[in-house]
């Protein structure tokens, strides 16, 4: 039988849809067969060409008796997750059907916080201080020991939802009936003052061969109030931020990952401390993808394949000017009327590249979580602070009206 990879592909998410082309192109470069594992009920149309199996995602048993047909049928030798919630079903499939890649145990590692932070603690890299929501009154315990404000946030969750900060006893008794049902899905740290920072790795064979260190403009948690956007650290680095990259490499070789993709969270506080936040075996979500694409000319997920199928294959990447990324959000509420396009953002100077996921008729509600936006863009700038500077010019370009205005 010919050589097959399975890409684990939700369609529904279209920020993914680049990077399934991308594997796909790698994989065929190679002369190996991509298969695509989507949501019962999908249009197969969604991928083209390629062979396509479908299973209930959210349901890992019925992953892995589909991954069991396919491996009947094809000779796979890969596995690719391109969501954080199919990581560990990826693993497991793995072991059932005895493939390379991040076993059960090391996707563990990487998708539950109580597992990475007590991993990282062991490798000696810093966390927040934690404890475990049994009840209210540990919760409180713990916040008059540490103080306020405190995160309660699923420990196998992504992009804030269902994350809440607290910021005193009144705001804890006005979130508590919130979790109180799924307290054993939570998990509560202290809030970590500081800097935040994603790194954004590839490796080989226990070898970092590609690495991003990038810097966010906001509070990641504070989603709702601020346009969430990151920007490249290339030039120049601080030395915090150079532990940043030696913590990272430290981290991904205790977590296991041998060949693969991280997106790795860091906090450098104002005395040079730098604390993990947590850590996924995916490329990084929303449009850091794009945005590396555009500042280093190479996808990340097609990058893995390639590292997976040919271990002598080492990313080229050019350096370039820094590169921010931006969320695109709006304040209405209500169905639009007038919203700006992704071509009429690409006419704005130093913009490199857009997306904008909304049209005329949708109906904007409230977001619920960090990657609940409209788009986002990617722009180019001397610097940290040149970068800045022009998020605010495409951000006063950016136009939406609803009728609720009118």
């Amino acid at each position: 039988m010919k050589r097959a990879v399975v890409i684990v592909y939700r369609p529904a998410a279209g920020r993914y849809a680049a990077q399934f082309a991308s594997v796909v192109e790698a994989a065929e470069e190679y002369g190996v067969e991509p298969i695509a594992l989507i949501p019962t009920g999908w249009p197969v149309a969604d991928v083209g060409e390629v062979r396509c199996y479908h299973a209930d995602l959210d349901d890992a048993d019925d992953v892995r008796r589909v991954l069991g047909t396919i491996c009947a049928e094809h000779r796979v030798i890969r596995i690719f997750p391109l969501f954080e919630g199919d990581v560990l079903a990826a693993g497991r499939c793995r072991r059932d059907q005895d493939i390379p890649g991040l076993d059960p145990e090391q996707s563990l590692t990487f998708r539950d916080k109580n597992v990475m932070h007590r991993r990282a603690e062991e490798l000696g890299i810093q966390v927040a201080r934690s404890c475990r929501p049994d009840t209210l009154g540990a919760v409180r315990e713990f916040a008059a020991a540490t103080g306020y404000p405190l995160v309660l946030k699923p420990y196998a969750g992504w992009a804030c939802g269902r994350t809440f900060r607290v910021d005193s006893d009144d705001d804890l008794a006005r979130v508590w009936p919130e979790i109180a049902d799924d307290r054993h899905d939570y998990r509560v740290e202290e809030y970590v003052e500081g800097v935040e920072y994603h790194v954004d790795s590839l490796v080989s064979d226990g070898e970092i061969v590609f690495e991003q260190l990038s810097r966010y403009t906001y509070s990641v948690l504070q989603f709702r109030d601020e346009p969430g956007g990151t920007i490249s650290r290339k030039y120049d680095l601080s030395a915090g931020e150079r532990r940043i990259l030696s913590q990272n490499a430290q981290l991904l070789r205790g977590f296991g990952m041998r060949t693969g993709v991280a997106h790795v969270e860091f906090f450098l506080r104002d005395d040079g401390a730098v604390i993990f936040g947590e850590a996924a075996a995916r490329a990084g979500g929303g449009s850091i993808v794009p945005a590396i694409q555009a500042g280093h000319g190479l996808n990340l997920a097609g990058e893995w394949c390639r590292l997976e199928l040919d271990p002598a294959h080492r990313p080229v990447a050019r350096s370039g000017p820094e590169i921010g990324t931006e969320y695109l959000s709006s304040s209405r509420v209500g169905r639009i009327t007038e919203i700006t396009t992704a071509d009429q953002l690409k006419t704005v100077e130093s913009v490199l590249d857009a997306d904008v996921w909304k049209h005329v008729g949708d109906v904007l509600e409230p977001p619920t979580a960090s990657n609940d936006v409209l788009g986002w863009y990617v722009c180019s700038g001397r610097s940290y602070e040149d970068v800045l500077a022009r998020f605010k010019v495409v951000r006063d370009a950016f136009v939406v009206r609803t009728a609720s205005e009118q």
